[in-house]
């Protein structure tokens, strides 16, 4: 038989396992967005009284404000990157759930089966309409419940309070959040590297929501820029302790500006090398030149010869010199730059050779997508043979 302190012990966890769901989840938002929340919702609500106070005047019977426009100035001032308070939502949610509402008083004269149908047909015309707003089911519960004056607006209830309600206040949000600084309607931020960069693609987080079988409160688009950031983070992590000084060539060709274009070719074709970074006296890197500088720059027609890692012959214009070919904006990466930050440059942006420099800009070596493969592969070996011992 079990003690009776291995029971109550067992009691005690479970109660305080069940508790732990009811547990808020931290809210990651700095103190100046919460003041800037809190502040845009006290302008919202002023100014969407003081315009419908306006529109219908002060001797109307009419309310000035409904109760369920806190409840939208906590989603557009509050949170106003989730899907349940973009515009659409706000305005289609609210008039149609307005209208349900008013459909159901007229159609039904007890005002509870009123209301038990209005809120569930008012999500139903939301989900079909792709405007779903949970302060609208408050709006359908409103035209069902809110007494005489409103049952007396009828249709007109829709247009107002509740459109001059949900077009003021959706104004002043458009207005607060351009004045100071902030993205709305939201637009998902572009993601720091390319889905098909990392390890799963778009097709791949719509099919998971789709068997997730629930509406999540967040935009498709900033999930797959949230996960893109994640990997990187994590691989920058699982990567950490490895520079470009562990991984470059430090034997780098170079040419000088006033170098011949034609030297600087012949240069390319006997070290097999794709890039010359262009150097001036001190060593400092003032440019790079490649192959494509040839062809698109120095008008090069190139005749390729079979097998040849490299075109066969190139063809300049006479007195062309590096510095008339050369890029001059040319990327570089720092001697204890870490790796994974030239990772999204060599993957997203087309780079392929970064020559890699000191404090005083001097060139001290290169590094190319094959010294970026050579350089991970040694690392994961490393972590496997010190996990093994």
């Amino acid at each position: 038989m079990r003690p009776v302190c291995s029971r109550k012990g067992l009691a005690v966890s479970l109660v305080r396992n069940c508790l732990r769901r009811f547990a808020p989840a931290a809210i990651h938002l700095n103190n100046k967005e919460r003041l800037r929340s809190c502040l845009g919702a006290l302008i919202g609500i002023a100014l969407t009284a003081g315009l419908t106070r306006l529109a219908v005047g002060s001797n109307s019977s009419l309310p000035l404000l409904l109760a369920p426009m806190g409840a939208s100035a906590v989603l557009l001032f509050a949170v106003p990157a989730s899907p349940l308070s973009q515009p659409w939502s706000i305005i289609g949610g609210n008039l149609v759930s307005a209208l349900v509402g008013v459909a159901c008083v007229r159609a039904v004269g007890d005002s509870m089966v009123a209301a038990t149908m209005a809120v569930p047909l008012a999500i139903a015309a939301m989900f079909y309409l792709r405007c779903v707003h949970p302060p609208s089911g408050a709006v359908a519960l409103t035209a069902v419940l809110g007494g005489t004056t409103v049952h007396g607006l009828g249709y007109g209830f829709v247009l107002a309070p509740v459109g001059l309600n949900t077009v003021a206040l959706l104004a002043s949000a458009l207005v607060y959040h351009r004045l100071t600084g902030h993205r709305y309607p939201h637009r998902a931020a572009a993601s720091a590297a390319p889905a098909r960069r990392t390890g799963f693609t778009r097709a791949d987080l719509e099919e998971a929501l789709a068997q997730h079988g629930e509406m999540l409160d967040v935009e498709a688009e900033d999930l797959q820029a949230l996960f893109s950031e994640v990997e990187i983070r994590a691989y920058r992590r699982h990567m950490e302790n490895l520079f470009c000084a562990d991984v470059m060539s430090a034997a780098v060709r170079t040419v000088r500006p006033d170098m011949t274009a034609d030297a600087a070719w012949n240069l390319l074709r006997e070290h097999q090398i794709k890039a010359l970074p262009v150097v001036d006296d001190a060593q400092r890197v003032i440019g790079i030149v490649t192959q494509m500088d040839f062809v698109v720059h120095a008008h090069a027609q190139v005749q390729a010869n079979a097998g040849a890692e490299l075109p066969g012959t190139v063809r300049l214009r006479p007195r062309v010199l590096v510095r008339d070919i050369m890029s001059g904006e040319v990327k570089t990466a720092r001697l204890l730059q870490p790796i994974s930050e030239l990772v999204p440059m060599f993957a997203s942006y087309g780079h392929h050779h970064l020559p890699v420099v000191d404090t005083a800009n001097r060139l001290r070596g290169m590094v190319t997508q094959a010294n970026l493969v050579a350089g991970l592969y040694q690392k994961s070996l490393d972590q496997i043979t010190a996990r093994a011992a």
